[in-house]
């Protein structure tokens, strides 16, 4: 063989080498892109009813919005007279406050019943199932079941006052006692929800770090506090949010205690924002200043999940 035909052939076979199968391309086109598609119907979907909405009604706050007619182009003047409107403060007080009290409690009660029932208990697949319950409970049932409850006059709650010789408490009437009633109703719903997503963390901590602390002395308060809530915490932070959210966005269980009404009383005792959003929206139709409630709503829901993020993660890092 010449040295000119074995120059031919190294190069022949240099180029062959170069030329990569068009599956081997698609294979790596495929591994490269699958994921992306993958994920795509969500962002999709998020784009659809999340992003667009939120943008389209930041556009909306801007303007005098009706339903028929001009939309007339006002800047911040909605938002200026949101933060004068009283009955917006008050809306906000009323929910915050609900939000405080239902939320603190719920959230330590899921704590507390994910921990019991993460031990070894007799009916404990029953007892985990029917934590649940409540959640999935009709929202017209609960609205019958706990006006019976708080009734005025024939309440059970009432009866079970009177009977330790204190006065009956009319608990639409006043502010105190209207949140504290709604504050019930929502840590009934959703205080096994909570404490169904803690003890599917709880169940995922090795127990191999619960027997050497055993064996090292350590009490059950302490392997609690100091194994349980450390390890807790992403999940503690994802509950604490999504806690956030829903109970600023109170709305079912209010309306519910109002016999369906937006006013939240007669003096609007525990109209919540979003009742307040949607009277002012859908009964109003004062579409643009409905939508700079949504607005400030969404800035409110932001702030309170930081703050609620850096208090989780202080305080498990203090467990530590």
């Amino acid at each position: 063989m010449t040295s000119s035909s074995v120059i031919r052939s190294s190069a022949a076979a240099r180029a062959a080498g170069d030329r990569v199968p068009w599956r081997s391309r698609l294979t790596r086109a495929d591994v490269r892109f699958a994921p992306y598609f993958f994920i795509a119907p969500f962002f999709v979907l998020f784009a659809v009813f999340g992003a667009f909405p939120l943008v389209y009604t930041g556009w909306v706050s801007l303007h005098d919005w009706h339903l028929i007619g001009e939309h007339t182009f006002v800047g911040f003047g909605n938002y200026t007279a949101l933060f004068a409107d009283p009955d917006f403060w008050n809306a906000l007080k009323n929910t915050v406050g609900i939000f405080v009290i239902a939320t603190v409690p719920q959230l330590l009660m899921a704590l507390a019943v994910a921990n019991l029932l993460n031990r070894k208990i007799r009916a404990r697949t029953f007892f985990r199932m029917g934590v649940l319950i409540p959640n999935v409970t009709s929202v017209a049932a609960v609205g019958i079941v706990f006006g019976q409850l708080f009734a005025r006059d024939v309440g059970l709650v009432n009866y079970v006052i009177t009977t330790f010789g204190l006065d009956a408490v009319d608990w639409q009437a006043n502010t105190w006692s209207s949140w504290i009633a709604i504050a019930v109703m929502v840590d009934w719903r959703w205080t096994g929800y909570n404490t169904l997503i803690l003890l599917g963390a709880m169940q995922a901590i090795p127990k191999d770090l619960y027997e050497s602390a055993s064996l090292d002395g350590a009490a059950p308060w302490q392997q609690f506090w100091r194994i349980t809530v450390p390890l807790l915490r992403p999940t503690l932070v994802f509950t604490v949010i999504i806690s956030t959210i829903g109970g600023l966005q109170l709305f079912t269980e209010p309306v519910i205690f109002g016999n369906g009404k937006m006013l939240g009383g007669t003096l609007g005792q525990f109209q919540t924002v979003t009742m307040y959003m949607y009277e002012t929206a859908f009964q109003r139709f004062q579409y643009g200043y409905g939508a700079a409630i949504a607005w400030s709503l969404f800035g409110l829901i932001v702030v309170f999940s930081l703050i609620n993020l850096v208090i989780v993660r202080r305080a498990a890092r203090w467990a530590r």
